[in-house]
């Protein structure tokens, strides 16, 4: 990477960074307050009724998929927030007339969103651990887990700020597309619990889920146990980030969404 290039993706991070950390009572606070109350609630009141196959209780359980779907959801927001702001503003234009690749320009808003997904995730991880004793039988995986899936979803959510015309439909894909997602992505059950819930057509629809293995791939990192093979699961996330990067990639240098 030449210099120039690497002044400009260290630029572009650093003012992504600085957007969220200039604001932190309302980027980092509200995630960490929202997961302490899913602890209280599901983990100590309901989850002490649960009883789960396996050495662990059903907090230690949820923990890995809480700190996850804060991951998807931050990551997500961000940089579909942040970029849209910039072409409401009319300062993404100075970047496409820059002599900075394309490559560069997604790599800064996407390093931003990544950012806030680690620090977040680091939050809730402090959090819980008020409530369970954490214990991380994988740190390779699951670290590994984080950065794929907070990539991705930043990805997506640049995705999303190009095409976004107001900020109305910058909501419209987290509300109707990744909350049920996530909720039905095996964050508060395991498989085992759906044999006697769903039928063999909703467990195969959940087993299509990418976030189901997404969950379960964070949780094997944390308990050493999971639902899905994690080595798949690493490998969907791989192809996954391969493919947006270059829908990403091919619009941003098409200029969809911003030359009129």
């Amino acid at each position: 990477m030449s210099n120039r290039n690497l002044t400009a993706l260290s630029t572009i991070w650093i003012k992504e960074c600085t957007r969220f950390l200039r604001i932190w009572v309302q980027t980092l606070v509200p995630p960490a307050i929202t997961m302490s109350l899913y602890f209280v609630i599901f983990g100590k009141m309901i989850g002490s009724r649960i009883t789960l196959e396996g050495d662990f209780s059903y907090m230690e359980f949820i923990v890995p998929g809480l700190i996850m779907m804060a991951i998807i959801t931050n990551s997500y927001s961000n940089v579909s927030s942040s970029f849209f702001s910039a072409k409401f503003q009319r300062n993404v234009e100075e970047l496409l007339v820059a002599p900075v690749p394309t490559w560069v320009v997604i790599m800064g808003f996407v390093g931003g969103g990544v950012a806030r997904a680690a620090i977040i995730g680091v939050m809730v991880t402090g959090v819980s651990m008020f409530f369970v004793d954490i214990e991380i039988a994988h740190y390779g995986v699951l670290i590994t887990t984080l950065l794929l899936t907070s990539v991705l979803f930043a990805t997506a959510g640049l995705i999303n700020g190009i095409f976004a015309k107001s900020f109305d439909d910058i909501s419209i894909i987290p509300t109707f597309v990744l909350t049920p997602l996530t909720y039905l992505g095996g964050v508060f059950y395991s498989a085992s619990m759906l044999e006697s819930v769903f039928n063999d057509f909703w467990q195969g629809l959940i087993q299509v889920n990418p976030i189901f293995h997404m969950v379960n791939a964070f949780r094997y990192g944390f308990l050493g146990q999971a639902d899905v093979n994690h080595i798949s699961a690493l490998g969907i996330l791989v192809v996954a980030n391969v493919i947006l990067f270059a829908v990403a990639y091919r619009l941003l240098a098409k200029g969809t969404g911003i030359r009129a």
